[in-house]
């Protein structure tokens, strides 16, 4: 059996069943063995390496399964580090295979900078944004590797690996019953004693006034949404997010206050921030939620944290705080237990927190983005969300209002522009469900042409393009910090957009312009039918997002800030 025909074969064997990428010459008998099994996987034609990274991404983040993207060496290589940080920092777990020049014409150990045409030691760019990166210099090595592979990228935290095989491996034939097998280590052995989480867990919040839960984009990784969801329904205890963990709780639940940090909703953060017991679950709990101060957030909390990942607890929020490194799925399955119904001890933060909430609501309501608020209100229910970098993605976050059964996805931690567009190809073919890929008019051109793939597959993906025609949020910083001097951000200082309508023709996608909220209803049958359309939304070019957080203030105090008599008030109610 041919090393490119073992490779096909085992990702079949483990329900993968689509595959991105873009040829090249040192992947051409993997793609001739991926053609040769195309009845059982589908490889999928991107138009740029980094399009075939960011599509395995979001492959990866609605099926549960390993995003699997391919390249060719050097250039090809290279295209891919930005989709493999991306998934390294969101902990996506993906298989990177890249194509290498043959054995005998590598450089190996020899002091010059490159022998074989497009030889790049991948390898070696990729180990720090890597669980797991290696070179396979024998072909009876391969079942080893690939299953090492699989193993590492899903076990654990997951995050992303990569393989880097030369053609002549590729070809080499090997008797796949002869090959070595990978066996982990199990020294990670789950020694935890879960009675006496549950017990703290317990005694804890029964001591606790005003608790509340911290939901992490950790829910979403562990596959754990729904038991989350009878979580927060036993408990009753309220729940903000993290941005990333936006679609953990339908954006309708009573118990749901938003998503906290920088840029999140004011009622969230000030309910966090007065909160004498903040149950963290997935989350980081990253500068951007706590603001840069940690001595003033939620001052008052103790703190459980909840992870899988040990280095994270070690980056300690508070001096005191409860570290549990565990899976989350063994955690919702001791707190989805009678013992956890106690909603009826926090009666009176309950109602603090519901009084705080439309006491901010007219508040807020002046800084949503109406559009995107009243465009949330016509994406059917079953649909998937993906959200590019910059104002757009802050705006869905903020102003969406997430249906009980869609998922909303973002570039996170590496906040890499121009994701939404090929990770919404990868989440539809993780789902088969209709795509909504919102994009800035800044991002959308970073892999506009992946537009040729949507419109050459006729998938159910709507491109919406969030258009200001100026770089909004570095516009934006440029406004407030640098006496409104906007290099290379707005027209008149070097940045412009394209005709979005010629653009749409030339791909051969239906186009729909959008100038005002009263004109969004026309799209309502677009959204739910299986066709790709192009929605250009027009927008002014002096947006702002609001409310942000300040330098050194607490992350409840964010700007523009609330009148102090207010601000007074809103803390009395909390003091209960």
């Amino acid at each position: 059996m041919k090393v490119s025909d073992y490779i096909v074969t085992f990702l079949i064997e483990r329900g993968i069943s689509d595959v991105f990428g873009y040829p090249g010459g040192m992947v051409t008998h993997l793609m001739d063995s991926f053609n040769k099994y195309k009845e059982h996987i589908s490889i999928h034609l991107n138009y740029h390496e980094q399009g075939a990274a960011f599509s395995a991404c979001g492959y990866a983040q609605i099926s549960n399964k390993p995003g699997i993207a391919y390249a060719t060496s050097g250039p090809g290589a290279t295209n891919l580090v930005t989709g493999i940080a991306n998934a390294y920092f969101d902990s996506i777990p993906c298989v990177f295979i890249t194509g290498q020049v043959n054995t005998y014409e590598s450089k190996g150990s020899l002091p010059v900078r490159q022998k074989g045409f497009q030889e790049t030691d991948i390898v070696s760019i990729v180990k720090p944004i890597t669980k797991y990166a290696a070179k396979i210099e024998n072909e009876k090595d391969i079942k080893y590797e690939l299953e090492k592979a699989f193993y590492l990228s899903c076990n654990g935290r997951k995050g992303p690996v990569l393989l880097d095989i030369p053609l002549n491996i590729q070809r080499a034939d090997i008797i796949s019953e002869d090959l070595k097998f990978y066996e982990s280590n199990n020294s990670e052995e789950d020694n935890l004693d879960y009675d006496n989480v549950k017990n703290t867990m317990l005694e804890m919040l029964k001591s606790s006034k005003k608790p509340v839960i911290l939901a992490g984009n950790g829910i979403n990784i562990a596959n754990v949404v729904k038991k989350f969801r009878k979580v927060a329904n036993i408990t009753g205890i309220p729940v903000v997010t993290s941005m990333i963990g936006r679609d953990v709780l339908s954006g309708t639940a009573k118990n749901n206050y938003g998503f906290i940090g920088a840029y999140g909703h004011r009622c969230a953060n000030f309910i966090i921030s007065n909160s004498d017991l903040i149950i963290s679950l997935g989350s980081r709990l990253d500068c951007r939620q706590t603001g840069s101060n940690l001595k003033i957030f939620a001052k008052n909390a103790k703190l459980l944290r909840v992870d899988i990942d040990n280095f994270e607890l070690i980056n300690r929020i508070k001096d005191d705080e409860i570290s549990v490194l565990a899976d989350l799925d063994k955690i919702m399955t001791i707190l989805i237990t009678d013992e956890f119904k106690l909603k009826i001890n926090y009666k009176k933060w309950i109602n603090a927190c519901i009084k705080i909430k439309e006491e901010l609501k007219d508040i807020d309501s002046q800084y949503e983005n109406n559009i995107v608020k009243e465009f949330s209100s016509i994406v059917p229910d079953n649909s998937i969300i993906t959200t590019d970098v910059g104002q757009n993605q802050v705006w869905i976050a903020q102003s969406f209002v997430i249906k009980n059964n869609q998922r909303m996805i973002f570039s996170g931690g590496h906040g890499a522009m121009g994701y939404s567009l090929p990770c919404s190809i990868g989440a539809y073919y993780g789902s088969r469900k209709n795509v909504i890929s919102f994009n800035g008019d800044g991002g959308l051109q970073m892999n506009i042409q992946e537009l040729q793939f949507i419109a050459r597959e006729n998938i159910p993906v709507k491109v919406i393009v969030l258009n200001n025609k100026s770089l909004g949020m570095i516009r934006h910083f440029q406004e407030m910090y640098l006496n409104s001097n906007f290099v290379q951000t707005k027209k008149e200082m070097g940045y412009i957009t394209p005709d979005f309508e010629k653009i749409a023709e030339a791909y051969g996608l239906r186009y729909i312009k959008i100038n005002s909220v009263e004109e969004i209803s026309k799209c309502s049958n677009v959204l739910a039918d299986e066709n790709p359309c192009f929605i250009e939304i027009a927008l002014t070019d002096t947006t702002y997002l609001y409310p942000k957080l300040a330098v050194n203030k607490p992350i409840y105090d964010q700007d523009p800030p609330l009148d102090r008599e207010h601000l007074n008030r809103l803390i009395k109610i909390c003091n209960i």
